[in-house]
């Protein structure tokens, strides 16, 4: 027997819910891009964050793309699962991921054309894109013979959960260092935090009609993400509004005071504020 919706208006809710999550989502990319274009700068902006997030998109567009449209996928998840499971990758998840890993790389791009300063890509960044994505591969070639497609997928899974939590730390340990979050997009971190509530909330939607909790732990990246998502953004948000506010002279613009000259080049006029 396969899976189908216990209540049609739990339905319509999760399926209203994981659009307005995706909206959320893939508009908290263009806040970033927005603040790039009108400050022609990417000081600020974390090189290791955007390699990181381009790795942990495009595995969270592998594990979703695969599950939500491979016959052959899914049938192993139910087999895994049970018949009755309906499978945890919604439509707007696939959307979203494609969005995310084509606006990571179009940021990713406008640090090749905008000033950014003494700021680079460090050597452990480099390392663990490598040994991730090698890692990947090695999967990759086990999985072939057996045709074990589930668990090959579980692993990319698995390394946008490892992404996601280390991603954020370069980014927030450079605020710390430089005592500012300007460069750095707090929209982006709003309409994030926003997501990632919708997306846990969606699944709870989903586990209340199925009367289980199976759409957790049979998706457990999915949860992990959403926890992850909100755990760094009321970080990121304390620090940009509580540790470091921004100052502003009489014209309404942001004062920057740098605190630690070698990780930027220093800049001879105030910046506007973010996004």
């Amino acid at each position: 027997m396969s899976s189908s919706w216990n209540s049609v208006g739990l339905e319509v809710l999760y399926q209203v819910i994981g659009w307005i999550a995706f909206a959320a989502w893939s508009f908290s990319f263009y806040p970033q891009v927005v603040l790039n274009y009108k400050r022609k700068s990417v000081v600020g902006l974390n090189f290791d964050f955007l390699v990181l997030n381009l790795t942990k998109h495009s595995s969270y567009l592998i594990y979703n793309a695969a599950l939500f449209f491979s016959p052959v996928i899914q049938k192993q998840y139910h087999d895994k699962f049970g018949d009755k499971e309906m499978i945890p990758v919604a439509a707007n998840d696939v959307a979203f991921s494609v969005h995310a890993v084509t606006l990571t790389a179009f940021t990713l791009s406008q640090v090749l054309i905008y000033e950014r300063g003494n700021q680079k890509v460090s050597k452990v960044c480099i390392s663990i894109t490598a040994v991730v994505w090698t890692a990947a591969i090695v999967c990759l070639i086990v999985a072939w013979p057996k045709s074990n497609w589930l668990w090959l997928i579980d692993i990319f899974n698995t390394i946008q959960v490892l992404m996601t939590a280390i991603k954020y730390i370069p980014q927030a340990v450079m605020n710390f260092r430089r005592k500012s979050t300007t460069g750095w997009s707090i929209g982006n971190i709003l309409l994030d935090l926003t997501g990632g509530v919708l997306n846990f909330g969606q699944m709870g939607v989903q586990s209340i009609d199925q009367h289980t909790l199976v759409n957790f732990y049979g998706n457990i990246g999915k949860t992990l993400l959403s926890l992850e998502v909100v755990f760094f953004d009321v970080i990121f948000i304390i620090q940009h509004y509580v540790l470091y506010p921004v100052k502003r002279d009489e014209n309404g613009k942001a004062i920057i005071s740098e605190r630690v000259a070698p990780l930027i080049r220093p800049l001879d006029k105030p910046e506007e504020d973010s996004v």
